[in-house]
């Protein structure tokens, strides 16, 4: 017997009827005589009609009184699918986050758990009953009502499987798995049997958005293994799971991109130490997360400093850069919005040399030019003109070799 705990996001629990397709798919599961913890989002759309609700009211709601409000949507889900589950006889009970005890930090709208009591989930599955818990929130020391920031409840069924050392952490999604890249742009994309959680974590970091990148850091802190798979169609889905020492790994498991970027560029600033600090001190301050840096050399004194941050951020970052390119010093501050990044990914990096090498004439041989360049142990990055964002990544997917032969493009489509 397998102690499993599933989470269904919006698009699977969006409807009466595929909440009752989803009890279906639960009783299977239980009847099979597993242990079943359930996990759910609000129903689709629910989230963002609360929000939208509050911003009639006020302009920038408080972040306590938010997290009071849109909590209520998983709450109505796990209500809705307790009762789903009682009408084909198998015995459930729902929880609020609160009512678990999932403790968090008090950073609203963004908070952190700290632990779990997972002491009333056990009683009732030792009952033999189902759990169904609220995703996406929690409780802090205050009693106030917390939630973990959008695609949260993803980062609870994981929290839940660690406190409850459970087989697998199954999270169901409108995709059938991770693939080697968007299926919508390189019709050959492959579904992946199999994925490091570091691996699984630079493609969610770069872009991918199948999974909340925290719940992936938590599955890869605690060893959860954890599996996605369609709520729509039956499949074995993606198991992301520790590197195997044994494993012969592929050089690149995917190829992952990010338009939500945007160029920041500071022309001409004294080359003295300290500089850099000065540039990027006052975009830190204000909370705006820096990606990629370029430095280059310096020339009579001075050099230029690059950086990347998120799109909706560079107007934010350009005015409070302005004061400090006036202050430095420097000849000039540039931005640029039109950009993309594009990652190849793969842990067998590690072992095989020339990938840098042969991604950069992969894309030299279609006219796609490098702005920015940034490497890790698993992982090549570079910033491009957005134009030529789907060619490099066409390009990549098949110069790296992950293109489906065309007998298995029907069974994984």
């Amino acid at each position: 017997m397998a102690l499993i705990v599933q989470k269904y996001g919006g698009t699977s629990v969006g409807t009466v009827e595929r909440l009752q397709h989803v009890a279906e798919r639960v009783a299977r599961f239980q009847r099979d005589g597993h242990q079943v913890v359930v996990v759910v989002s609000a129903m689709s759309g629910e989230t963002n009609r609360l929000i939208a609700l509050a911003r009639e009211i006020l302009d920038q709601p408080t972040p306590r009184e938010m997290d009071a409000l849109v909590a209520t949507g998983e709450q109505v889900t796990t209500a809705l699918l307790s009762m789903a589950l009682h009408n084909i006889g198998v015995p459930a009970r729902s929880y609020t986050g609160s009512q678990v005890r999932i403790l968090t930090d008090s950073a609203y709208t963004k908070a952190r758990i700290r632990e779990i009591d997972d002491s009333r989930i056990r009683a009732d599955l030792a009952e033999g009953g189902v759990v169904v818990v609220a995703g996406f929130q929690g409780v802090d020391e205050q009693g106030n009502i917390t939630t973990l920031g959008r695609g949260g409840s993803d980062t609870t069924a994981v929290a839940i499987a660690a406190a409850l050392k459970a087989d697998e952490c199954q999270i169901y999604t409108d995709v059938d798995g991770v693939y080697t890249t968007d299926p919508r742009i390189v019709d050959t994309a492959q579904r992946l049997e199999k994925i490091t959680f570091e691996e699984m974590l630079e493609m969610a970091s770069m872009g991918s958005k199948v999974l909340q990148i925290r719940s992936v850091e938590f599955a890869g802190k605690y060893a959860v293994p954890l599996r996605v798979l369609s709520s729509f169609r039956e499949g074995p889905g993606t198991l992301i799971t520790m590197e195997e020492g044994d494993m012969e790994a592929p050089t690149i498991a995917g190829i992952a991109f990010n338009r939500d970027e945007a160029k920041l560029t500071v022309l001409g600033v004294p080359d003295t130490p300290g500089v850099a600090y000065k540039i990027l001190g006052p975009i830190g301050e204000a909370n705006i997360e820096v990606d990629m840096i370029i430095q280059n050399t310096g020339e009579q004194g001075h050099t230029d400093f690059t950086f990347t941050v998120a799109r909706g951020d560079v107007v934010r970052a350009r005015e409070i850069l302005e004061p400090v390119v006036a202050s430095v010093g420097a000849a000039e501050l540039r931005d640029d919005a039109k950009i993309a990044k594009v990652s190849v990914v793969g842990v067998g990096m590690r072992s095989h040399s020339g990938v840098a090498a042969k991604m950069f004439k992969a894309l030299s041989e279609v006219g796609v030019n490098m702005q920015m360049i940034s490497t890790s142990e698993i992982k090549i990055s570079v910033v491009i003109e957005e134009n030529y964002l789907e060619l490099a990544v066409r390009t990549l997917h098949t110069a790296f070799e992950l293109d489906a032969e065309p007998e298995d493009l029907g069974a994984d489509k």
